[in-house]
């Protein structure tokens, strides 16, 4: 099925045109693109505000969870414009942008770290890189950063689950059409109904295991009725681990190269601008989808010259883009 740089639709901006092209596979981002269950940005900004402003905390869960929950008033303003800036990045990146921070700030001691060089990768994660192999570190400094990260990550998820997402995957599992976004099934349908393999991709931590998948986010996607599987609506899932950082654009290469795609011809749809970047990069069609009131997402998107940005999954809307 060929898709085209279609104008004019009242629920699609077309933001970049393209040649028409044939569209093989379809990836997809899960959180913001298709469940609504994660209300991940207050979470994000407290844990990683805590740190740039009080260093890292405990490596017990017991201990660091309430320590940080304590501070949930407080005002992290640029930890706030931080988690919007960086949304779909890789968590363990997210958390070393922290750290980095704390460091830099004087509330955690690395006498190891040079200002200059970490005030540069602070600046280039904010930015959206994740990787910056021009740059030489201490390896040691390196590792413990790698290591702290990992556990600042496992107190976010914790945190997580109990502000947020455990109350909303209950109500999910028995409301799941409140918390997809709306017209999220019909548009998986579509594209399935027309040959294009569904696949989701996540920076959330997926683990594989010989009858399927575990971990938060596949409980997520499974409460909302999202199947994989051989006939399912969705061929695969994808994701990250606790321990090594993978960005958006390493894990999607890594799954066209296995499945044998031309990146060209793949769709990517995803609400975070590591998705659509790497959908850029990549050289394949991008779809933003973002809330009408997002307006610093929608700069950002426009910015990184997405090929479309929507709200929801207006079908007829989207029947008009593919012929």
């Amino acid at each position: 099925m060929q898709i085209y740089p279609e104008s004019g639709i009242p629920s699609i901006e077309l933001v970049t045109s393209f040649e028409p092209r044939e569209i093989v596979c379809a990836f997809h981002d899960i959180d913001g693109t298709h469940s609504l269950i994660r209300n991940w940005v207050p979470v994000m900004t407290l844990t990683t505000g805590y740190t740039a402003r009080y260093g890292l905390p405990p490596d017990d869960l017991e201990k660091a969870v309430p320590m940080i929950m304590a501070r949930e008033q407080e005002d992290f303003s640029v930890s706030h414009d931080f988690s919007i800036e960086s949304a779909g990045l890789s968590a363990l990146t997210q958390m070393e942008w922290a750290i980095r921070c704390g460091i830099q700030n004087g509330v955690i001691e690395r006498p190891d770290a040079d200002p200059a060089v970490n005030q540069q990768i602070i600046d280039g994660i904010w930015a959206g890189r994740e990787t910056f192999p021009e740059i030489h570190e201490d390896p040691a400094l390196t590792a413990w950063i790698q290591e702290k990260s990992s556990n600042l990550f496992r107190i976010y998820e914790k945190i997580l689950l109990i502000m947020s997402r455990d109350r909303n995957l209950a109500d999910a599992r028995i409301h799941p059409d409140r918390w997809r976004v709306p017209g999220s099934m019909a548009f998986l349908q579509f594209l399935k109904e027309h040959g294009i393999p569904n696949y989701f991709v996540t920076g959330a931590v997926v683990e594989k295991l010989p009858g399927g998948y575990a971990g938060t986010m596949f409980e997520e996607v499974d409460a909302l009725g999202y199947k994989f599987g051989k006939g399912e609506l969705l061929d695969g899932l994808e994701g990250s681990e606790w321990n090594l950082k993978l960005p958006k654009v390493d894990i999607m290469r890594n799954l066209a190269e296995k499945l044998g795609l031309d990146p060209k011809k793949i769709l990517i749809v995803g609400d975070g601008r590591s998705e659509i970047d790497a959908g850029r990069a990549m050289g394949g069609i991008t779809i933003s989808r973002l809330p009408a009131d997002a307006q610093r997402a929608r700069t950002i998107h426009r910015s990184l010259k997405t090929n479309f940005i929507l709200e929801q999954y207006d079908l007829d809307d989207i029947k008009k883009l593919f012929h």
